[in-house]
């Protein structure tokens, strides 16, 4: 298992897990970013912005801080 900020770009992901607590799993939800969806990491930052993820199981667009990126584990999807 790797983390968002671990992961590599454009290839697809499962998430698996959130080590966040009630309030950032019910952020997470709210923005369409549920546990067992196929995602990919579109973009990341060099300086510590954002990580733009794109959601292939509802066709969503999100960007999401290094912070929260960090407590979404996910694994590689082979293909």
């Amino acid at each position: 298992m790797l983390s968002l900020i671990e992961a590599p770009l454009d290839k697809p992901l499962r998430i698996v897990q959130f080590l966040g607590g009630h309030g950032m799993r019910r952020k997470l939800m709210s923005l369409g970013i549920h546990v067992g969806d196929i995602i990919e990491v579109d973009s990341r930052s060099l300086f510590g912005g954002p990580v733009l993820i794109r959601s292939l199981t509802n066709n969503t667009t999100v960007a999401i801080g290094r912070g929260i990126a960090r407590k979404i584990l996910v694994t590689l999807i082979n293909e």
